[in-house]
């Protein structure tokens, strides 16, 4: 499976939520997630367009494989991810032994994300409002899709964000925008 993803910068996040709620979306319980982003000890994934992270969601644990993104107007790339153990523990130990095997810790993404989900025709959205440490809130709407059903999962985001009045998708990552925005930081 493919994740298919259109990310929109939002100004008025309770706004936002009635629309979500007035189309009938299911919102789900708010978390608050930590996001810790690795270098590959041989290869620059600022180049292969790659990603490994581990995130402490709540109390859950779950690593991340994010492969490169296809050229598309949404963002398309294949994940793979898994959850192992709860817990703080558990995640310490992840990180320690992703560090044992040459992973360099890169960056921490914080955000605080309301999740929905919206079922409309044959198509399951995951729309996660996401309010990002350092960044500002966002919106991002979300299909799973097999290789032949990416344009169709495209025209169905792009309908969806039309009707949220949601424009000028980002396909940059939070990761790619923290990073983005500290070198202007820093840039004289």
């Amino acid at each position: 499976m493919l994740e298919v993803e259109q990310k929109f910068a939002i100004a008025d996040r309770d706004a936002l939520f009635e629309q979500l709620e007035h189309l009938g979306a299911t919102r789900g319980i708010c978390l608050e997630q930590q996001d810790f982003y690795f270098m590959h000890p041989v290869r620059n994934f600022a180049e292969t367009d790659e990603a490994i992270r581990i995130r402490c969601n709540g109390a859950e644990n779950r690593i991340t494989y994010k492969g490169p993104k296809r050229a598309m107007i949404s963002k398309v790339r294949k994940e793979i991810e898994l959850a192992f153990d709860s817990g703080q523990p558990a995640f310490e130990q992840m990180a320690e032994m992703l560090e044992f095997l040459g992973f360099q810790p890169l960056r921490t993404v914080k955000k605080r994300r309301t999740p929905f989900t919206y079922l409309l025709h044959h198509n399951s959205f995951e729309i996660a409002i996401d309010e990002v440490e350092g960044l500002g809130t966002f919106a991002e709407i979300e299909l799973m899709a097999e290789e032949s059903e990416l344009q169709e999962a495209e025209t169905a985001i792009i309908q969806l964000a039309e009707t949220l009045v949601l424009t000028d998708s980002i396909l940059k990552s939070y990761l790619g925008m923290l990073i983005e925005s500290e070198t202007q930081t820093d840039s004289p």
